[in-house]
């Protein structure tokens, strides 16, 4: 599958193949591969959806890619069998210059005539049949979010399979095609094969021949055929002493055959109609209103995170209390218990709590992108990013990094200008991921006062979290604004991007893609945050010595069992003593961990965290969180498991992780461990911390250098230090 970005080729996709696919990469690249199946007439297809592109020509590393998958160089990616190429029917000048190069592979191709409906209220006509006459190739009419032409394009596909493939004429000068045979011939002579050992296709000779920039042809060639390189210069001077210089030949010959096509298939409103669309862009691209309902929709983003998910989060922590009695009941007191109850159950709950939020987020995140609202964010945030040395080319991949910042890195792709995408990469972790979500939720709802503005409409927990959104986004415009200074220096490039039409966004394209991340923070529960709080719970567990640590409390604990022994049921007193009984255990508890391995380790290394509030079990947490931001959730969850409130008052309602957190004291005084001070400056670290391992190796791939992320690391780390220093000690001397 092939077309122009925003076209609707995902929902197509999305479409045939439903829940049959899957994500990765391409062997070498961090280009993201989508791959699905489908039946269809007792045939099985292998559907490959390529990035969005507008040439064939490779001029960043998602066309290249594109290129070398019809080329069949990928292991794993067999060589194509047929193409499906998108077009957006009301921008179908733009569409045909693809469908145009796409003709010329000599594949079977289908071409998919999208967004009909859109053509329609612009007053557009297309005559589908006259239009397949121009083109040779079948035109299937769709409207993929409403799943119109689906079954129709299936039919076509099974038809093209079954026909004898060939090239279509090439609309290019008789001089080029000339060129191209002689070059081709002359590649044959001098040995230039492919990968899979044939003679280059005269398309990719053709695309050889207009690759000026050599991305292509240092793709294709390598360091070796020196002589047919010689020859390719030869050829593009040729072609200028004739008139058709490169590549502005091939531009000008494809925008004419297009024209063509169009003049006769398509007709056009004798006077352009204000759309919806139109309408629309005057309120949301304007340059304040346009400003002012984005921060609107922003706020409404993290308001609902939490409003929203409240009930749902309530769900699963009763889910998790109910689980952990069950197995306190069916489980004698020691080891095991220790392990599946303070350890497993106590890691993942905590972190299992805060799927509700992260699926909240990606639900409004794919909305806006599938009704064509982020392409005006970008547009809006251009003259922004053009301040910081930037372009609003890389709002788009910094947007994608409030889901997450490994697709927002791999994003970059896009951006022509090196210096512009190193300086991208190199901030993009500073924009809120939703890895951190976890973190900020468990800290706001535990410490933030619940308090109501607007009539109930803000709160001042919602507010929090967008200033933690906000904190990211204004550091990663300064230190983009200092990279572009000095090291990154360079000219910032315009901007030139497409503004596609609003349309509704399709559910099912957006229900795929909210399973998929929620389903993907399902998994990081049930393999590294396991795998973490066994190790957690381990270190804080052994070496568990009874009769050291136990010692000094025998005498004190058999006062207060003789003391329950002597009181009835519903004696006032017993609550008193009971709520002794549950100190004095988190007294022992605390013993244990100050005498365990983890103890040890956090104890020695809280001089350095003792400035920013913290005491050795919230150190020991941050350490442990060095793979991944959110485990720090299940860390603390693991340590404080101890901590709970005997409340009676309390005592009914479902045991959650900032339970853990309210009653921690520091140790030897009583005093609260976390205050509002505190429990900011740990979530001003984590908004400008760099704790994702796998986030370092896409950077290290994208770079192809440890030199960048370990930079980044070292700058990241540096900040959110100084950043959580500030906080608490500016906090609580506003408090004193």
């Amino acid at each position: 599958m092939i077309g122009n970005p925003n076209t609707g080729k995902s929902t197509i996709f999305t479409a045939l193949v439903g829940i049959h696919q899957r994500t990765g990469n391409y062997p070498g690249v961090t280009v993201e591969k989508k791959t699905g199946w489908m039946e269809h007439e007792g045939r099985r297809y292998a559907v490959t959806d390529l990035p969005g592109l507008y040439s064939l020509s490779p001029r960043s590393r998602d066309e290249t890619v594109a290129l070398n998958v019809l080329l069949g160089r990928y292991r794993g990616s067999p060589p194509v069998d047929a193409i499906i190429c998108t077009v957006d029917a009301s921008n179908l000048a733009r569409n045909l210059y693809l469908v145009s190069q796409v003709l010329e592979l000599g594949l079977p191709t289908v071409v998919g005539l999208n967004m009909l409906d859109v053509a329609a209220n612009q007053g557009i006509v297309i005559d589908v049949r006259r239009l397949e006459q121009e083109l040779g190739v079948p035109v299937v009419p769709m409207q993929a979010h409403r799943r119109i032409g689906l079954a129709d394009l299936k039919d076509a596909l099974g038809r093209v399979r079954a026909a004898v493939p060939s090239a279509a004429p090439s609309p290019l000068p008789d001089a080029v095609r000339r060129e191209v045979d002689g070059l081709a011939a002359f590649a044959a002579r001098v040995g230039v094969r492919t990968e899979v050992g044939t003679s280059l296709p005269a398309w990719l000779v053709q695309r050889l021949l207009f690759d000026v920039s050599g991305q292509l042809e240092r793709s294709i060639l390598g360091d070796d055929h020196g002589p047919l390189r010689e020859e390719l210069l030869a050829a593009r001077d040729r072609l200028a002493k004739v008139g058709c210089r490169v590549p502005g030949a091939e531009t000008a010959a494809r925008h004419e055959w297009a024209s063509r096509a169009l003049r006769a298939a398509v007709t056009q409103p004798r006077q352009s109609r204000v759309t919806r669309t139109d309408r629309a862009d005057r309120l949301l691209t304007h340059r304040l209103w346009g400003t002012v309902v984005f921060a609107l929709v922003m706020l409404a983003m993290f308001q609902a995170v939490f409003v929203w998910a409240e009930p749902l989060t309530h769900g699963i922590e009763s889910g998790v209390k109910i689980l952990g009695q069950w197995l306190e009941s069916l489980l004698p007191e020691g080891m095991l218990q220790s392990l599946l109850v303070g350890g497993v159950l106590a890691g993942v709950g905590s972190v299992l709590s805060f799927l509700p939020q992260i699926a909240i987020l990606f639900l409004f995140l794919a909305v806006l992108e599938d009704c064509g609202y982020m392409a005006r964010a970008a547009f809006l945030m251009d003259r922004l990013m053009v301040r910081v040395g930037l372009s609003g080319r890389s709002f788009i991949p910094l947007v994608s990094c409030f889901g997450c910042t490994i697709p927002g890195v791999m994003a970059c792709r896009v951006i022509e200008n090196e210096r512009d995408r190193l300086t991208t990469i190199l901030v993009a972790p500073l924009i809120t991921c939703s890895a951190r979500l976890p973190v900020f939720t468990l800290l706001i709802a535990a410490f933030i006062p619940p308090r109501a503005y607007a009539g109930g409409l803000v709160s001042l927990q919602g507010l929090t979290l967008v200033a933690m959104y906000v904190l990211g986004v204004v550091t990663a415009v300064v230190v983009a604004r200092a990279l572009k200074g000095s090291v990154l220096r360079g000219r910032t490039p315009p901007l030139w991007m497409e503004l596609p039409t609003y349309k509704w966004p399709s559910p099912r394209t957006v229900a795929f893609r909210v399973i998929e991340r929620a389903l993907s923070f399902v998994r990081l529960a049930g393999t590294m945050i396991v795998a973490v709080s066994i190790l957690v719970w381990a270190a804080l567990y052994w070496p568990h010595d009874v009769q050291t640590v136990e010692a000094p409390f025998l005498a004190q604990k058999e006062v207060l069992r003789s003391r329950l022994e002597t009181l009835s049921p519903d004696d006032p007193q017993r609550t008193e003593v009971l709520a002794q009984s549950a100190a004095f255990r988190r007294e022992i508890e605390g013993a244990y961990q100050r005498q365990s391995y983890l103890g040890r380790f956090g104890r020695m290394l809280e001089p350095v965290f003792r400035p920013l509030g913290w005491d050795w079990r919230i150190g020991a947490a941050v350490m442990a969180s060095l793979p991944a931001r959110e485990i720090v959730v299940a860390t603390l969850g693991v340590i404080f498991s101890s901590n709970r409130d005997d409340d009676p008052k309390t005592a009914a309602e479902p045991a959650n992780p900032q339970t853990g957190l309210r009653v921690a004291t520091w140790e030897g005084t009583g005093r609260p461990l976390f205050t509002i001070p505190v429990a900011l400056s740990v979530m001003v670290f984590y908004a400008l911390c760099a704790q994702c391992v796998p986030t370092l190796a896409v950077i290290r791939r994208e770079t192809g250098s440890w030199r960048w992320p370990l930079f980044a690391f070292g700058y990241m780390t540096a900040l959110a230090y100084l950043g959580a220093l500030v906080t608490y000690q500016l906090g609580t001397w506003l408090g004193g």
